[in-house]
């Protein structure tokens, strides 16, 4: 069995040859210092096939990443299933209440329709979603629950989401220019794929190797690699359709081991057209609508929060004092919050409560040239909190954060 193999995996549907004049993914961006890169950093050597895998021409790795660049896939249909194990902490019912607020449930009147706050639920846990788009004004995405699905059809400028456990709608805008379509968080391997190679520049490796099936389609698999020690990243695999260049799977592995932090990929796909009436959308009878009036362009003077993430320029703006230390994948951002005292302390029944000795509790108490902190851990990003108000927040092991922060004092 090819490595990236499930079960469940089905054949898909006739493969539609790359257009002329079909526009560009110029949605999928792969920096220009990624064709650039040394040969040390990308491997020239072509991988071939391992035995029982797909046979198909031989390629590299510089191949490879151009292929992905140049796919111009804008018609597809198919079932995702992703899998997020950052291996947060049991919050028990401080988490169900978090997860409350964040749906719109609380006393704000929010709509659990809302997709700000729906496609959250992505970051842990295991979920398949159904995908489709036509092109880059029509695009849907469902997620399947037990009892319930969640909708969310962008169709011209309108933009729905739909809870069907509540029966409840949301609708906004989006601006005509397209500059706040990809306003989602990751849902799809491209997405994650494109995230990845954003980070290729000389301290990775990235190699090809061998070739895998992935929902019934032929692919090549693409490996990137940390040169550096101290990363929490130990791989992130790519399988990519040898024909369309289209990614089909991603998945993060941590340098710590064990289960993949994510896993993303196609159990089903079909690159033929899908039908209109995929992303038409009407409000069911008695549903509750919420409506957006913030318009797409506007919402910067209607005095309600942007949806969706932003651009690393745009947080970074809104993050007064924000800096780095380090390069490549070691890279760590730090905060100065202006406050000094670390966790936030206070006796029972006082203004904070326990939760700083709550929060404690969750992290590991550290010294170093810095003074003293507390490092919260995940399989994939640490965070660092000192006593004089700086948050050092990074993909690097736990001695790495400290060893930067002794660098930043």
């Amino acid at each position: 069995m090819a490595p990236y193999e499930s079960d469940d995996m089905t054949t898909a549907g006739d493969v539609d040859e790359p257009r002329t004049g079909r526009r560009r993914a110029a949605r999928y961006v792969v920096p220009v210092t990624v064709m650039g890169v040394a040969a040390a950093t990308i491997g020239l050597v072509p991988a071939l096939a391992d035995s029982g895998d797909p046979d198909l021409p031989e390629i590299t790795a510089a191949q490879l990443i151009e292929k992905i660049a140049q796919s111009d896939v804008e018609r597809l249909s198919g079932t995702v299933k992703i899998t997020t194990d950052l291996g947060l902490p049991n919050l028990g019912g401080l988490e169900n209440s978090l997860t409350s607020g964040a749906m719109g449930r609380g006393d704000d009147g929010g709509s659990s329709a809302d997709p700000s706050a729906k496609l959250t639920e992505l970051a842990s846990g295991t979920h398949t979603l159904r995908v489709a788009a036509d092109g880059p004004d029509r695009q849907k995405l469902s997620l399947l629950e037990n009892a319930a699905e969640y909708s969310l059809i962008h169709n011209g400028e309108d933009v729905w989401g739909y809870d069907s456990g509540s029966n409840e709608v949301y609708h906004g805008t989006v601006d005509a220019s397209g500059e706040d379509r990809e306003q989602r968080p990751p849902a799809t391997p491209k997405d994650f794929a494109e995230q990845a190679l954003k980070s290729v520049d000389d301290t990775t490796s990235v190699t090809v190797d061998g070739t895998a099936q992935v929902a019934g389609r032929d692919a090549y698999k693409l490996v990137v690699k940390p040169k550096q020690s101290g990363s929490t990243v130990g791989a992130i695999s790519i399988a990519v359709d040898h024909r369309t260049g289209m990614p089909l799977k991603f998945t993060l592995t941590p340098s710590s081991g064990g289960a993949a932090v994510v896993d993303v990929g196609f159990t089903q796909v079909s690159f033929d057209k899908p039908s209109a009436s995929t992303f038409d959308f009407t409000p069911p009878k008695g549903a509750k609508v919420t409506e957006d009036d913030a318009p797409a362009k506007g919402r910067e003077h209607s005095g309600k929060p942007e949806r969706g993430p932003k651009s690393e320029e745009d947080l970074g703006k809104g993050l007064d004092g924000l800096k780095m230390l380090g390069e490549g994948w070691n890279s760590v951002a730090v905060l100065d919050t202006g406050g000094e005292g670390g966790l936030p302390t206070g006796g029972t029944g006082g203004p904070g409560g326990d939760l700083g000795g709550f929060l404690g509790s969750l992290g590991d108490e550290v010294k170093g040239d810095f003074g003293t902190g507390t490092v919260f851990s995940t399989r994939l990003v640490n965070a660092l909190i000192t006593e004089d108000g700086k948050v050092y927040v990074g993909t690097v092991t736990k001695d790495a954060l400290v060893k930067a922060a002794d660098a930043g004092k």
